[in-house]
């Protein structure tokens, strides 16, 4: 596993996270090193199964790309993360902590280095199998959110996918796939009763669910996805995050992606469900 992405964004802490879920890991790791560090896990006698591997930027930036190239030759089962957030938050998080900004210069703003970090590690990101954005998450979500990901993670495991429920007006999330407007649904919200539920309730599920144009749309969206995951799955994929979206992300969504999850595990899928902005 190579975590990689933008200073400030929580690299250190997710290596953290790995270490304690039993991995073998490595911070700041020169991107030339890593095809060795592979060798020496794969060694006849070693006991090492899982590595994790924590690469910044820096002075290698331009080295990352082929060392991970190298990585995929040798064989080596590689997954990689990119942590990231906005530069606001990491200007504040920088701000906070002192530390000096590995592309800060006497010409350049602590926020141009950010922008220009991002610039460079574009590529990477392009390459990354599961993209975290750390903007909103505290130290216990970066945590939560790592484990969904990699606590079950094995040689044997499949795509993990996850059905994330947001809303609208709270952004969109940035580490997706596929985002699923439900916004044409009619909204609970306004029916006075159920304005205080969630999608988890039943009143709520049965308002949801017993709209006319909702039994065609689930026909769809479950006869969309029973196609594309395994395509996902053939072209390699790890991670698939699938995003459902209402106005506030506390009724339609909720109960759609509930709703689709238990008809994607009938067919045989494994996947989990969050609901991103149900508390607020």
């Amino acid at each position: 596993m190579v975590i990689t992405g933008l200073s400030g964004a929580g690299r250190s802490s997710a290596a953290d996270i790995l270490e304690d879920l039993g991995w073998f890991v490595i911070d700041n790791l020169p991107p030339a090193l890593i095809p060795k560090v592979a060798e020496l896990a794969q060694a006849p006698g070693s006991s090492i199964a899982n590595v994790g591997l924590v690469v910044g930027s820096g002075p290698y930036h331009l080295d990352v790309l082929p060392a991970l190239e190298a990585l995929r030759r040798q064989g080596s089962r590689l997954r990689i993360a990119y942590l990231e957030a906005g530069t606001d938050v990491l200007v504040r998080r920088y701000e906070s902590s002192r530390r000096r900004h590995p592309l800060s210069g006497p010409e350049r703003t602590l926020a141009d280095a950010i922008e220009a970090e991002r610039e460079v590690l574009g590529a990477v990101k392009a390459e990354a199998d599961v993209v975290i954005d750390t903007t909103d998450l505290n130290v216990h979500q970066l945590r939560a959110r790592m484990l969904d990901l990699f606590a079950a993670d094995a040689p044997t495991t499949g795509m993990q996918t996850t059905l994330v429920s947001f809303g609208y007006k709270h952004g969109l999330p940035l580490d997706t796939d596929l985002v699923i407007d439900c916004r044409f649904l009619p909204n609970p919200h306004w029916v006075e009763e159920l304005r205080p539920l969630t999608g988890l309730d039943q009143p709520v599920r049965d308002y949801v669910l017993g709209q006319p144009i909702t039994a065609a749309f689930l026909t769809e969206l479950r006869s969309l996805l029973t196609l594309l995951l395994p395509a996902y799955v053939t072209e390699g994929k790890a991670y698939l995050t699938i995003a459902l979206g209402c106005t506030g992300g506390r009724h339609r969504s909720v109960a759609i992606a509930e709703e689709i999850a238990a008809g994607l595990r009938e067919g045989g899928f494994d996947l989990r469900v969050t609901h991103r902005d149900m508390g607020r």
